[in-house]
């Protein structure tokens, strides 16, 4: 009896894949990508888009039977499909390269290239094919991921060009950045912007330092922060899309986080537009301002004694 989980180790280790993603998991990805099994032939490999919950892990649970927690689906993406991504094995979105990188609908495919060696495994020209493959490899990898360049979101920074993944959240940040910079922290220093698919796209380090704050803690950051060094001020900035705003829990673990800050603290919850602003509304905190992208000159403060200005 053949073991196709042994058989697609052979074929990732053929296509000159490093050798952490010879192991089990990602043979039993590829069997799912491919849907192949103990039934279903690698000459019958197919192709076709599938997200991780239900496409990929749900077919190696109930038909390859290898059953993994529900919170693996991080590790798949993280430690498989990107890897086989950047190889040219699977092409991420080919349906709408737009689609956010945190959408729960995004999806994977064998590229046909990837799909042609996967059909041969087990005859004549198999070894031909891989060959093939691996010289069109760093091609490949750059054809499949020119789409999704095209859909990135620029934003300028400091005379230079950031590019963001492609998604609301994203082109919520640039506006922050270039309008609510422009209109309402003019002169301020990009100290951090996140990003959904890179959290540290942009890390002034030295200049978080030199204001106190530890940068140990950098995963809890808000999705941006301005400094005015004229006023001494440290802008702290949600884009509310899919998180929430600046409600009395997050404001409390921020003035925990940048307790030690030479900086007086501002809170601003930003949102898209109103219909967004709307559905948060009643869970935002006092002493904190809210900014409306497509409203950019205006500011709501929620500040009671003062307008624009830290605690």
């Amino acid at each position: 009896m053949t073991d196709p989980v042994a058989e697609a180790q052979q074929i990732l280790k053929a296509l000159g894949l490093p050798a952490a993603q010879h192991n089990r998991m990602a043979a039993l990805v590829l069997l799912a990508l491919a849907r192949v099994s103990q039934d279903v032939p690698w000459s019958q490999a197919t192709s076709t888009s599938l997200t991780i919950r239900i496409g990929i892990m749900d077919y190696i649970r109930n038909t390859l039977g290898v059953a993994y927690a529900e919170n693996t689906r991080e590790t798949v993406r993280r430690g498989v499909l990107h890897q086989f991504e950047e190889a040219g094995l699977v092409a991420r979105n080919i349906d709408d390269p737009a689609r956010p990188t945190n959408s729960k609908d995004n999806n994977y495919t064998l590229t046909r290239e990837a799909l042609d060696v996967v059909c041969a495994y087990g005859g004549a020209d198999f070894l031909q094919k891989t060959d093939d493959f691996k010289r069109l490899q760093g091609s490949l990898a750059e054809k499949y991921a020119r789409a999704r360049d095209l859909e990135r979101v620029p934003v300028q920074v400091n005379g230079r060009t950031l590019a963001l993944s492609p998604g609301p959240h994203n082109q919520l940040e640039r506006a922050i950045v270039e309008d609510f910079g422009e209109y309402h922290a003019r002169g301020s220093l990009l100290l951090y912007l996140g990003d959904t698919a890179n959290k540290d796209v942009h890390v002034d380090r030295e200049g978080l330092e030199s204001l106190g704050f530890d940068f140990s803690e950098h995963d809890k950051l808000p999705d941006v922060v301005l400094y005015d060094p004229n006023m001494g001020w440290l802008y702290l900035v949600e884009a509310v899309t899919s998180h929430g705003p600046m409600n009395a829990k997050r404001v409390e673990e921020l003035r925990k986080l940048f307790g030690q800050a030479r900086a007086g603290l501002i809170f601003v919850s930003a949102f898209p537009d109103r219909a967004e602003y709307r559905r948060h509304q009643a869970d935002i905190d006092w002493e904190t301002e809210v900014w409306i992208a497509d409203e950019p000159t205006h500011l709501i403060h929620y500040n009671g004694d003062r307008l624009l200005g830290p605690y």
